[in-house]
């Protein structure tokens, strides 16, 4: 084997181990037996059923998922109709600004994206009474604010690359514009807003600064439960969590793999 080649199989085995390594630590510990994480105590799963009678770890997923789908779906209706602005009206009136305003949360800080949404909530209290409480709907908003970016730059680039003579073929044999938006456009980019729901979806899921701006008490996400606890130090509670999402994504992709190579 030649010198370059030795030289990259070696510096990918390096990359996976930096990547993989680690979560099949986490995996290991979840069944350790020791209340201390980093100490190994012998095989067991005393931990998981720890985790399952835990009401916050629960109730923290459940608000986590209920806002990740909320928000995902908003997310993916809103993306899509700015993709289709930005790649089918042309050249309209302030559609630079609009194509700044959809990318930006996409470059801006969550730091500052968290802050400015905490004092629009607080403005819109003070004037109307809304919200009451910070929580879902705040967070389900907040999500939906930056995840539509995603959602609108997948569909543009999906838009961009399809024939458009499909859709004029369609308005030819007397299609109307709405129509053939749902006939022919909405169909062929289905696959591009699957994509762009899964992205806005991961996204709601894993954040973490955005929703401790526009959260109030009593609606800890999963996210912010976890950094909570991580705070105090590791527990290996919080170990048995990460091997149950790690074993959630891992059949979500295993099964994406499956359908796509059965399709293929």
């Amino acid at each position: 084997m030649k010198k370059s080649g030795r030289f990259s199989l070696t510096m990918l085995a390096f990359g996976y181990a930096f990547l993989y390594v680690p979560l099949v630590l986490v995996v290991v510990y979840s069944f350790n037996d020791s209340r201390i994480a980093t100490i190994w105590g012998g095989f067991s799963t005393r931990w998981y059923g720890e985790l399952l009678r835990n009401d916050q770890v629960l109730d923290a997923a459940w608000l986590s998922l209920r806002i990740a789908a909320t928000s995902a779906t908003l997310a993916t209706i809103l993306g899509t109709m700015a993709g289709l602005a930005l790649a089918r009206f042309g050249r309209f009136r302030g559609r630079t600004l609009f194509s700044g305003m959809i990318t930006s949360p996409m470059v801006m800080p969550e730091v500052i994206t968290g802050l400015s949404l905490l004092l629009l909530f607080v403005s819109l209290q003070q004037l109307t009474g809304w919200p009451g409480q910070r929580g879902f709907s705040t967070i389900t908003i907040a999500h939906t604010t930056f995840s539509m970016a995603y959602v609108a730059v997948i569909v543009r680039s999906r838009l961009a690359a399809m024939d458009e003579s499909l859709e004029e073929a369609a308005m030819d044999l007397g299609g109307r514009p709405l129509r053939v938006v749902f006939d022919i456009t909405l169909p062929l980019i289905a696959p591009a807003m699957t994509a762009g729901w899964l992205l806005a979806f991961t996204l709601s899921l894993d954040d973490l600064v955005i929703a401790s701006f526009v959260s109030g008490p009593g609606s800890s996400t999963l996210p912010m439960y976890i950094f909570s606890k991580v705070k105090l130090g590791v527990s290996p509670d919080i170990n048995a969590l990460a091997t149950l999402i790690i074993a959630f994504v891992s059949v979500g992709v295993l099964a994406a793999w499956l359908a796509t190579r059965r399709r293929a």
